[in-house]
């Protein structure tokens, strides 16, 4: 039996990946798997640039909406949809196009993951009430000692990778460094690797800022405002860590000035697209094409779809 065929596309934010991935499903048997860490949340559209009604009517995006801010999502969540996702969408005869800037997911879903134990929301309950009782102090002391290597390898100051750590061991009964050094499992899919370059960086900073300032027109303030009236939402959680979410938030808790919100936000998305493009540098055997001017026919051609 063959393996499944998957195209890829990946590039740093702000550098049209959306707009090319619907190029592409509008004229060729291709669906859509988001591949973003921001996007699976609902009611956080503006600040995540997440794809509007008209154009998901154009072409749907799997990965999209599919969480509540108040849940948590892992790389290991990610492979798991992506993979069936990828079973289905080869079965019904087309081709799946995973396109993002989530890099560690690319990386997940090609080099394979250690079977960790899946998140259990009752633990997890638990230990967020663990955490409010006692402090992050005391569960990052636990963690010490039942995983000294994995302590040592995150911040005091993580609540997120802490709490799945001791998730992790409470879990299965063994430390998560233990299970990180087991074999890693892979999906069997053939990727052909398509990535948009950016020759000149200044050029997607100034895109950035434009992108953002045309944000707070669309109202990314009053977007965070509404998340704000809920009690289960806080900064403490991956959703509200967005970037722009996260200043966003800090402003309207006064800690910031607006101005000084926009600059914070402009200057994160900055430092996230130059870790992207880090990233993307060490990919071999990929066909990078410049963000600004490449050839539609030229794509269409090296994945194989002309």
């Amino acid at each position: 039996m063959e393996k499944p065929e998957a195209i890829l596309l990946m590039g740093a934010t702000a550098t049209g990946k959306t707009d090319l991935a619907v190029k592409l499903a509008e004229k060729y048997p291709v669906e859509i798997i988001s591949v973003d860490s921001a996007l699976i949340y609902k009611d956080m559209d503006i600040g995540t640039a997440k794809p509007d009604a008209e154009l998901l009517q154009r072409a749907p995006h799997f990965l999209i909406d599919i969480l509540d801010p108040s849940q948590r999502w892992s790389a290991w969540d990610f492979v798991k949809s992506a993979t069936n996702l990828i079973s289905e969408i080869t079965e019904r005869g087309n081709i799946p196009l995973l396109v993002g800037g989530t890099m560690m997911y690319f990386n997940a879903l090609e080099q394979g993951m250690n079977d960790l134990p899946m998140a259990d929301e009752n633990l997890r309950l638990q230990l967020q009430q663990q955490l409010q009782d006692e402090g992050l102090e005391a569960l990052f002391n636990e963690l010490k000692e039942i995983d000294p290597h994995t302590a040592s390898r995150v911040k005091p100051t993580d609540p997120q990778r802490i709490l799945r750590a001791i998730e992790v061991y409470r879990l299965s009964g063994k430390p998560m460094s233990e299970l990180l050094q087991q074999s890693k499992t892979a999906p069997c899919i053939d990727f052909k690797r398509l990535i948009l370059e950016v020759p000149e960086r200044a050029e997607l900073h100034q895109r950035i800022e434009q992108r953002f300032n045309l944000m707070l027109e669309q109202g990314f303030e009053q977007e965070v405002v509404e998340l704000r009236k809920r009690d289960d939402l806080n900064l403490e959680l991956p959703s509200i860590r967005c970037v722009g979410y996260r200043q966003m938030w800090m402003y309207l808790d006064g800690n910031y000035s607006y101005q000084e919100m926009v600059n914070k936000s402009v200057v994160a998305t900055r430092q996230l697209a130059k870790r992207q493009l880090t990233w993307l540098r060490k990919y071999e055997n990929v066909k990078r094409l410049d963000y600004q001017a490449y050839s539609f026919d030229d794509v269409c051609q090296y994945i194989g779809l002309k």
